[in-house]
């Protein structure tokens, strides 16, 4: 599936988006923060926002680039993630802390860049058989997240010398970012359930065609 591939229709009932789509409507949110703030004019700089505009044709408000879109992803975001607030806020003051100048923006970027991915890595190899728990039980694979996260957080001697290396990365990338435990859990958390949804998907469509 495409970017943004089951947003398009509002009357579509799995409304929700695979892992692609929920990763670049993050981004999307993202660069409109950094474009509100740092005043981008020019939208090559920001590549996420501009396929944004194009699918969902939303017009720049008041002659500046990032307001519409980061209202706009913001709601998809809270209404069909179920993300609140507090999630936003603190992609809020990790922009604001860490991109003072357009100079900030590739660099930035690229280490939100290795913070997701090592993060998602690590949690994968951590957590490996509950990836497999059934998604009526999300209350607990919740937990289990969220455990696994503070183990990364605070945990600072693992015996695979590979899961150590990566842990302490995505420690220092969550100290340099400004992040908590509680936004890093919401983030894995909906990527976990979509890639679920995906391989349920993909096995359903599998037994259809038997």
């Amino acid at each position: 599936m495409g970017l943004f591939s089951l947003f398009k229709k509002k009357s579509d009932e799995t409304k929700v988006g695979n892992v692609e789509d929920f990763i670049s409507l993050t981004r999307v949110y993202f660069q409109s923060v950094i474009a509100t703030n740092l005043g981008i004019t020019n939208i090559r700089f920001l590549p996420d926002v501009a396929n944004f505009k194009r699918l969902f044709k939303v017009p720049t408000q008041n002659g500046k680039l990032g307001l519409a879109e980061k209202s706009a992803s913001r709601k998809m975001l809270m209404q069909d993630y179920g993300l609140n607030e507090s999630f936003f806020k603190e992609i809020d003051a990790s922009v604001k802390r860490n991109c003072r100048t357009q100079n900030d923006i590739q660099s930035y970027l690229f280490m939100y860049q290795g913070f997701s991915n090592d993060l998602m890595m690590l949690m994968g190899n951590l957590m490996q058989w509950k990836f497999r728990m059934p998604s009526i039980f999300k209350k607990a694979l919740y937990g289990m997240t969220q455990k696994t996260v503070h183990d990364v957080c605070t945990k600072t001697v693992w015996k695979a010398d590979d899961v150590h290396k990566t842990a302490a990365a995505v420690r220092q990338y969550k100290e340099r970012l400004g992040y908590s435990e509680q936004w890093m859990t919401d983030y894995v958390y909906n990527i976990i359930l979509l890639a679920k949804k995906e391989t349920k998907r993909k096995d359903d469509d599998t037994e259809t065609k038997k």
